[in-house]
Formats: C-alpha cells, sequence, structure tokens
C-alpha cells in the first residue's frame, strides 16, 4: 500500500465478518484501511496465501484461505466521539 493511500483511510475502519468453514460464529473485526484494501487482501488469499487483517487496535488477524466461508465488508467508518463511542 503506497503511503498517500494510508494518509486517505487514516482513522477509517471496515467492520469485517468473516466466516469460517466448519465453525459455528463468524468472526467479526474492525480492520483499518479501505474497502479496497480489504478485497484486495482477499483476493490475495484466494489465490494461496492466509488471510492477513488488521484491526483498529493494531492486532492481526490471519485466517487460512482454505478454511474461508465467506467475507462480508462493511461500511467504511471514523473514529466516534462522545458517549456513544
Amino acid at each position: 500500500m503506497s503511503a498517500t493511500a494510508r494518509t486517505d483511510s487514516e482513522g477509517v475502519t471496515v467492520e469485517v465478518k468473516i466466516g469460517i468453514q466448519n465453525v459455528a460464529r463468524e468472526v467479526v473485526i474492525e480492520a483499518t484501511g479501505s474497502e479496497a484494501d480489504i478485497e484486495a487482501a482477499v483476493r490475495s488469499a484466494l489465490d494461496g496465501g492466509p488471510l492477513v487483517l488488521t484491526d483498529d487496535k493494531g492486532r492481526r488477524v490471519m485466517v487460512p484461505a482454505g478454511a474461508l466461508g465467506y467475507v462480508e465488508v462493511g461500511e467504511p467508518s471514523r473514529g466516534r466521539v462522545g458517549f456513544g463511542a
């Protein structure tokens, strides 16, 4: 990812739901980056590597590509401020 792409998506998170085969619950994370970045990571994983995403707290989530059932990408949102945050 280029430096300009990082500044455009700085402070933006996207809710990502990952369905894993043979697992009853889905994995839900607030991933950093744009929808295009996440889609590129999913496409890369489908080519053979693991799906690696970073959440808003800097933790990395890795899922083997063979275990992916589905990936749902939500709308991007900026950090919330106030009592509802």
